[in-house]
């Protein structure tokens, strides 16, 4: 797999205060959202264009994320149009997915 970055997201992201009051984890889409920036801002361009998302095929969520936690997105394509990721935070996977790119 090809290591795409790390992502963060911080304690102040305004999704955090409604999920879970008092105890806040990362929501899912704001977790898959930053991992799939990521991995989309690591291809090459295409025919002249950045790479864009066409479709999450599949996405599942396998462990809880903290406010503050650093979580290392990696991918492999998997096709001309697709790519498939993994998320983890100290090498145990958090999130795996597959997602349909275009330009």
């Amino acid at each position: 797999m090809t290591q795409a970055g790390v992502i963060r997201v911080g304690p102040d992201h305004p999704s955090l205060p409604g999920h879970f009051p008092g105890a806040p984890v990362v929501p899912g889409v704001v977790l898959l959202e930053a991992a799939l920036a990521r991995v989309l801002d690591d291809l090459p361009e295409r025919e002249g264009r950045p790479p864009v998302l066409a479709a999450v095929m599949m996405a599942k969520f396998l462990r809880v994320v903290l406010p503050g936690e650093e979580i290392a997105v990696a991918y492999e394509l998997a096709g001309d149009d697709r790519v498939r990721f993994v998320a983890s935070r100290a090498g145990e996977a958090v999130l795996r997915g597959t997602a349909r790119v275009g330009v």
